[in-house]
């Protein structure tokens, strides 16, 4: 079901990870966001769609993880783009003989086999430094960052209000790190995010956030900081007093453990 959070924005909810497919209104037709994520999800994403009168005329993944770079047939064979470093990101993934299978392997065991892949991660990169999404519709500025993964873009909707967040700023999770794999340090790549997402706030009414729930210009500043808050504490050796860690809803406990990872892997990385 189609929810407007905004003038000529509007949400659809995935069930299992509470994911928020992002719609955005134009002359001739929708912006569609990270849409996700089981077959049944985008079909009636797709037949919601078509109630409208408006088609997909383009679509946009966040970045690479793999619940931000689904596709469906129905949606229709139009532009899917990205940020240059999400499109090379997924390349290498689709390089791979087994990729498919591979895949599949990440998915989370209650949604794998009705999760499709056929279109899975088939993003145009736009050119390095591209600051809009080129479409018939109210500009949508791209603001990357190194926060969470690689080519990870908020986009900003000025005329309207809303910032789509991509995975940061949800009530629900953690801020998750990036791999660690790279050369940086992966604590201050995210506050860097959480800086320039700070930098359009004032001009935010609506936040979308990747995983949760909206909210209104009254909160962002607050979710920031509990962010930024969560990433100090890792940073300097504390214990974050942060609710998301262990949440009392049953089947969300796994955000635990997400936690939980992301402490070894940081003493990994400072002992070696």
């Amino acid at each position: 079901m189609l929810t407007q959070v905004a003038e000529g924005v509007l949400i659809h909810r995935s069930e299992l990870l509470r994911n928020n497919t992002v719609v955005v209104q134009g002359r001739e037709g929708v912006l569609l966001i990270d849409p996700g994520l089981t077959d049944g999800e985008l079909t009636c994403l797709a037949n919601d769609l078509s109630e409208t009168g408006r088609p997909v005329v383009a679509g946009f993944s966040t970045h690479p993880d793999w619940d931000h770079v689904l596709w469906h047939a129905d949606l229709g064979d139009v532009p899917r783009y990205g940020t240059a470093r999400c499109a090379a990101a997924m390349r290498v993934v689709r390089s791979e003989a087994d990729w498919k299978a591979r895949a599949a392997e990440g998915l989370p065991p209650e949604i794998a086999e009705e999760t499709p892949l056929d279109l899975y991660g088939l993003i145009t990169g736009l050119p390095a430094g591209t600051v809009r999404i080129p479409w018939d519709g109210p500009e949508v500025r791209i603001i990357e960052h190194p926060a969470h993964s690689p080519g990870h873009a908020a986009l900003l909707i000025a005329e309207r209000g809303v910032l789509v967040a991509g995975d940061m700023l949800s009530d629900v999770f953690v801020p998750m790190l990036d791999d660690f794999n790279g050369a940086g340090d992966p604590i201050e790549d995210y506050l860097v995010g959480l800086r320039r997402l700070e930098d359009v706030a004032d001009d935010v009414d609506v936040l979308i956030p990747g995983h949760g729930s909206v909210c209104g210009a009254d909160q962002v500043h607050a979710r920031i900081e509990q962010d930024r808050a969560y990433l100090h504490a890792l940073r300097d050796g504390g214990v974050p007093d942060d609710p998301r860690i262990d949440s009392p809803e049953p089947g969300w406990e796994w955000v635990g453990d997400i936690h939980a990872g992301q402490l070894q892997r940081l003493a990994q990385r400072r002992t070696t």
